[in-house]
């Protein structure tokens, strides 16, 4: 606290604080102003309420009217005058009115509650209606299960965590949490305790949310919707422009394997953007039918919602979704910048990884998604005409982005039998930037996942180009996945494991 002569440390006091406050809903990061739920707001405005740390403070809960005394006592769960009644019946059709049909954008939603009731609610706002698009996992355990499955596992966009300690306790196992959570991961905490201390340093450590059990399935989905549907700090995913140097470069195909390894090994729901509307292939490599829906978007980008982009989607596993090109030649592409832009926007909102899929040429839309793109790709192979190309879109984006970081590299179709290559430290050497992957030449490989609309880590999982592209995706994300003990075929291996 600011002024320990008149305010108690929050810690000391905790005991002393309980059932005295409202449960806050956050909805911002940490550091932000909070926002008094609409229920509280309407108790504050007719009981004033008593301030725990004022010197003169009794700890005794604000006078309340005989209506909201009442009121207090007919409700289940409602404290004396500030604890916001459990959304049953009325409450219940009211918290659902203030959500409305607001949906749920494609993100990774896990639950750990710790009690039986709260599995209960946990399990109903995973199969809410309005939880359609997201990837939702309840499992018991509370905050420890938590932090045991993150040890082995990645994190998702959003965690619910359940916990009886309060204080210090509290704080040290949310400590250990974030150890094996990712810094962009939103956490939102169930506790016993109705602690305005409490809340206030939770907010001030980062957690996204505090709730007090018992908590219903409308407040849970109420809380996500607060997180990733205000107006004034709307969900954005981040977007990853993949580009070619060159024609021929293998962009397309990296970036598609790296979407499907960012699903399937990070489990983070990715939306895949294909901008080549002529000659796009990544219908192809997932083995979907092109749609019309790019076309139909970029020509009336207004019309783009969150439900008209639902059916435009091509869903290609559970985690993945693709946006994909109509690959015809029997109409003209002319959709100015402004409709790519729209788009993009627009798209940005429906997962928290958008893979863009960008062709090889130059316009002035393609330039500007790539200023844009919070991650650049350069997807270049080791000939001469690469190392140009890749120079001036490197020089470019310094010029464009100087606050951001270089544009990744990767070098494709290394190790080619018979092709003379300039080395790889000549070719960093001259870029000034060092590849983050190098990609073997696999022609069989690369071949046999084309013609089956298979991913390279399907038809080859422990293979140097798998390898690879897991060490691709972790570069760019951040985040690695649990490392693969391979199994040993050898004879002495085998002997030495018995």
């Amino acid at each position: 606290m600011a002024n320990p002569a008149k305010h108690n440390d929050p810690f000391d006091s905790l005991d002393d604080l309980d059932d005295e406050f409202v449960d806050y809903r956050a909805g911002r990061g940490a550091g932000d102003d909070y926002a008094v739920d609409s229920y509280a707001a309407q108790y504050a405005a007719q009981a004033p309420m008593a301030d725990p740390f004022a010197e003169d403070s009794d700890d005794e809960p604000a006078d309340l009217s005989p209506d909201l005394q009442r009121q207090a006592l007919a409700t289940p769960g409602a404290s004396l005058g500030l604890r916001e009644p459990l959304p049953t019946g009325l409450h219940a059709s009211r918290e659902a009115d203030e959500i409305g049909a607001i949906s749920i954008p494609r993100i990774g939603i896990h639950f750990f509650p710790d009690s039986e009731a709260s599995v209960a609610a946990c399990d109903a706002a995973a199969l809410d209606r309005r939880m359609a698009r997201a990837q939702s996992l309840v499992r018991r355990g509370g905050i420890q299960e938590a932090i045991d499955t993150y040890r082995n596992e990645p994190t998702p966009s959003l965690i619910f965590v359940e916990s009886q300690s309060r204080g210090r306790d509290l704080l040290d196992q949310l400590d250990q949490l974030a150890e094996v959570c990712d810094a962009n991961t939103k956490v939102v905490v169930i506790g016993a305790h109705n602690d305005i201390s409490l809340y206030r340093e939770l907010i001030r450590q980062g957690v996204s949310d505090y709730m007090v059990a018992p908590v219903q399935p409308i407040q849970l989905i109420k809380s996500i919707a607060t997180l990733y549907n205000d107006p004034e700090t709307p969900f954005v995913g981040r977007t990853i422009a993949f580009v070619g140097a060159r024609g021929g470069a293998g962009s397309s195909s990296i970036a598609h394997n790296f979407a499907y390894n960012l699903s399937e090994q990070m489990q983070a729901n990715t939306v895949i953007v294909d901008y080549d509307l002529p000659f796009g292939t990544a219908g192809l490599d997932f083995n979907q039918d092109p749609l019309q829906g790019m076309a139909e978007a970029l020509n009336e980008p207004d019309r783009l919602d969150s439900v008209l982009l639902d059916r435009m989607l091509a869903k290609c596993t559970d985690r993945l979704s693709l946006f994909s090109a109509p690959a015809a030649l029997d109409q003209d592409y002319t959709a100015d910048q402004d409709a790519y832009d729209e788009v993009t926007r627009k798209v940005r909102a429906a997962a928290p990884y958008i893979v863009m899929d960008l062709p090889h040429l130059w316009s002035p839309w393609l330039k500007a998604n790539l200023i844009a793109a919070d991650e650049v790709v350069i997807v270049a192979t080791p000939d001469l005409a690469s190392l140009r190309n890749a120079k001036n879109i490197i020089d470019l984006l310094r010029h464009s982005r100087p606050n951001d970081a270089a544009p990744k590299l990767v070098l494709n179709q290394t190790e080619t039998p018979g092709r003379p290559e300039i080395p790889v430290k000549d070719f960093t050497a001259a870029l000034g930037i060092e590849p983050c992957a190098l990609i073997p030449f696999d022609a069989k490989l690369f071949g046999q996942a084309s013609n089956n609309g298979q991913m390279l880590n399907e038809v080859a999982p422990a293979g140097k180009v798998a390898d690879a592209m897991a060490q691709l995706t972790a570069r760019i994300t951040g985040r690695n996945p649990e490392p693969k003990t391979r199994k040993s075929s050898s004879f002495l291996g085998n002997l030495f494991k018995k």
